[in-house]
């Protein structure tokens, strides 16, 4: 007779301290030299936990209930596509009222009148099957209880992100539960030195409260794949540390801040924005696996970077051992020296990073960002990722977007930080 799997809803009172050993007999990472490991600070659901409805569930087999596999899961409405629009103010009034109601006396205006289109998506992530109980279709049963409660939450799309070389996950996704691979974002990853980085003398940054941070993103970035319906709720989160804007000095760049629309009613030449994430707050990673000759070198790199840090030598973070990282979300810019402003934000980034702690930043962007090239970044940190997705509903969000799935890629995206 066949073992019985049961899916349910995650109990945290019962189940808190079976799903952390789940966790540990399920380390993973991109290369089989090394692995990673999250430690969710005694919070499992920590990853999904700010988004505005989330569910974690998990499957439990035999008269001992084990528990031999996990997957979480939340909903959001987000941009798939746009449209053009003969009246945009209004389009974006109904998204932002408080953000526009702030600049009604400013005559902005957006570069096109394209306004986006959005649609409710699901987003799963850590699904983990131990290895002794894989194979026997829990995977699949727990990818399709998520699916519902996405389905009959009004979801239209759901879809996952794992990493390229992952091909069990791959596997599993496009071949057993019909989804389609969809985008191929960069994850980037900065070591945090011991010493500050030096800010460029060319740029001077200024920190936006959360309502023109608001106004900025919608006027600009809405129409970005991926992009929150609730940017607000985003920004005014306490893991968000700031927004933050590069202009060059100088100049246009000089002048007394009036507000983010009247800023984007005649902006300087060149410009560039970005959002920092704390995401030490929410859960810890480890990196082990690693020889030792290869941690004593890191260690060496550190010590001489922390006893001259005037030299300002490049170390290797301390990443042996529970560490922490913020995430840069909503980097975007304008014109011919924004590249130059991402390097400006980055290092301030860096220098925010170090006095919370943090040994990395990291930041995803599309295959396709025209800026991903400004943003420093180690290779041997950083890996590619794969999105898939699979379409749950037959009737669609919009006409002028038709199947999701069959788009062709932006040249940008929106990486929701909630869910990193």
């Amino acid at each position: 007779m066949a073992t019985v799997v049961v899916v349910r809803e995650y109990d945290p009172e019962r189940d808190r301290a079976k799903v952390d050993a789940v966790e540990r007999e399920c380390e993973v990472g991109p290369c089989r030299e090394i692995s990673f490991f999250t430690d969710h600070m005694g919070d499992p659901i920590c990853r999904v936990r700010n988004c505005p409805a989330f569910l974690m569930l998990v499957a439990e087999m035999g008269e001992e209930k084990e528990i031999v596999g996990m997957i979480r899961g939340c909903i959001k409405t987000v941009t798939c596509g746009k449209r053009l629009s003969r009246n945009t103010k209004t389009a974006i009034n109904n998204d932002a009222a408080a953000a526009a109601a702030a600049a009604s006396s400013v005559d902005y205006r957006m570069p096109t009148k394209q306004v986006p289109v959005y649609t409710k998506v699901g987003y799963i992530l850590g699904l983990r099957v131990p290895p002794p109980h894989r194979r026997m279709g829990i995977a699949s049963k727990l990818v399709d209880r998520m699916e519902e409660w996405v389905r009959e939450s009004g979801g239209e799309y759901c879809y996952m992100a794992t990493e390229n070389d992952n091909l069990a996950s791959v596997s599993l996704f496009t071949s057993k539960c019909g989804y389609s691979k969809f985008r191929t974002p960069s994850i980037l990853v900065n070591p945090v030195f011991a010493h500050r980085v030096r800010l460029p003398r060319r740029a001077t940054i200024l920190k936006l409260c959360p309502r023109d941070a608001e106004l900025l993103y919608r006027l600009r970035f809405s129409t970005s794949e991926f992009f929150p319906r609730d940017i607000d709720a985003v920004l005014n989160n306490n893991l968000s540390l700031g927004t933050f804007l590069a202009v060059p000095r100088g100049g246009a760049g000089d002048r007394p801040w009036g507000g983010a629309a009247e800023f984007l009613a005649d902006p300087p030449e060149s410009w560039a924005v970005v959002s920092v994430w704390n995401l030490q707050e929410v859960y810890k990673l480890e990196v082990r696996g690693v020889p030792p000759a290869k941690r004593a070198l890191a260690r060496a790199s550190r010590a001489v970077d922390g006893a001259l840090p005037w030299l300002g030598l490049p170390s290797f973070p301390e990443l042996f051992r529970p560490f922490g990282a913020h995430f840069l979300y909503g980097l975007g810019g304008e014109g011919p020296l924004a590249g130059e402003m991402v390097r400006a934000l980055c290092a301030n980034a860096h220098n925010l990073a170090k006095e919370h702690g943090c040994a990395v930043v990291a930041t995803e962007v599309a295959r396709r960002e025209p800026l991903a090239s400004a943003i420093p970044h180690w290779k041997r940190l950083s890996f590619e990722d794969l999105w898939c997705v699979k379409r749950l509903g037959e009737d669609y969000s919009d006409g002028a977007v038709g199947d999701w799935t069959k788009s062709p890629p932006g040249l940008s995206i929106f990486v929701d930080p909630r869910e990193v």
